[in-house]
Formats: structure tokens, C-alpha cells, sequence
């Protein structure tokens, strides 16, 4: 189920697009028409059942309904609706899959310890700012001789909190 906050906004897009779209404050995002391109989203993102995405996306919580070609990453959940349609590999901890779905790629689940390179891709942010963070003491991090890990779920907490 998506989250919602009630200071959160809502866009309704039933239109053709291309290009890079990127949300750096959550919003409720449905895509009805045409995209093509990189989307970053925080917050929600809905892929009705008549659309047509390609592209690679990142976000949050997906619910998609459409015909997507890309890479989807979420740092929360994907569902499948039974009209979806996916081509290309998920990133995603929790994926539900309606019955009529198709997806053909692979599905990655992190799980909950991540390595610096695991933790770059997973947050979509480069290995120096996350070690910016560190020294800062700003994200949660446990050592082990010369490798650092990440909690999936504590850096998933900290994300929320520094929203």
C-alpha cells in the first residue's frame, strides 16, 4: 500500500513525455500516457494500466499498472498490478506480483546488511557522500576491520527521519 503524508503533493501525468524528470521532495506521481527517459521520485509513484514507460526508475513505493521497459529501483516496495507489463531487472526489499503480471528480468532484494559500493547503488548517491556522511556521523555504519556496512533497515529509518 503507498504512504501517504498530508502535506505530500499530487501530480496526474496523461501525457506524452521525454527526458529526465527528478523529484527531490515526495509527491504522489501517477503516470498515465507516454514517458521516456531517467525518473526520480520520492513519496509514491502509480504507472496506470495504459501507459507506456521507458525508462529506468528510482523511487520509493511503485505501484505499477502499465507497460514498463527499464531498471526499477525502490527502496520500499513494488507491486505489480495484474496488467503490468515489465521489462527490465528490480531493486526493490519487498516486491508483490498480482497474478496476470508479467516481469521478465531479474529481482534483486537486498537484504539487511550492505557493503559502501551495495549502499551506493541502493541510495543512487556516489561512495564519496556517504563517506562525507560517516565522518560526520550522520548515517548509521558499523566497521569491521577495513569494510564498512550499512543496515539496510537503520539507513531506511535515518532516510525517513532527515526527510
Amino acid at each position: 500500500m503507498l504512504r501517504k503524508k498530508e502535506d505530500e503533493k499530487i501530480l496526474d501525468i496523461n501525457a506524452t513525455m521525454q527526458g529526465s524528470l527528478v523529484f527531490s521532495e515526495p509527491v504522489n506521481l501517477r503516470i498515465n500516457g507516454k514517458f521516456e527517459g531517467t525518473l526520480t521520485t520520492k513519496g509514491n509513484l502509480m504507472v496506470g494500466e495504459n501507459a507506456i514507460v521507458n525508462a529506468d526508475i528510482i523511487g520509493e513505493d511503485m505501484i505499477l499498472g502499465g507497460r514498463i521497459a527499464g531498471k526499477i529501483t525502490a527502496t520500499h516496495m513494488v507491486t505489480l498490478t495484474s496488467t503490468a507489463q515489465v521489462n527490465g531487472d528490480i531493486e526493490v526489499p519487498k516486491l508483490v506480483m498480482e497474478e496476470g503480471a508479467i516481469f521478465n528480468g531479474k529481482c534483486k532484494m537486498p537484504q539487511g546488511r550492505l557493503s559502501l559500493s551495495e549502499l551506493s547503488d541502493y541510495l543512487a548517491v556516489e561512495e564519496g557522500k556517504i563517506m562525507e556522511w560517516v565522518g560526520k556521523g550522520k548515517i548509521p555504519v558499523t566497521k569491521e576491520g577495513e569494510n564498512l556496512f550499512f543496515d539496510r533497515r537503520s539507513v531506511e529509518d535515518w532516510i525517513t527521519q532527515n526527510r
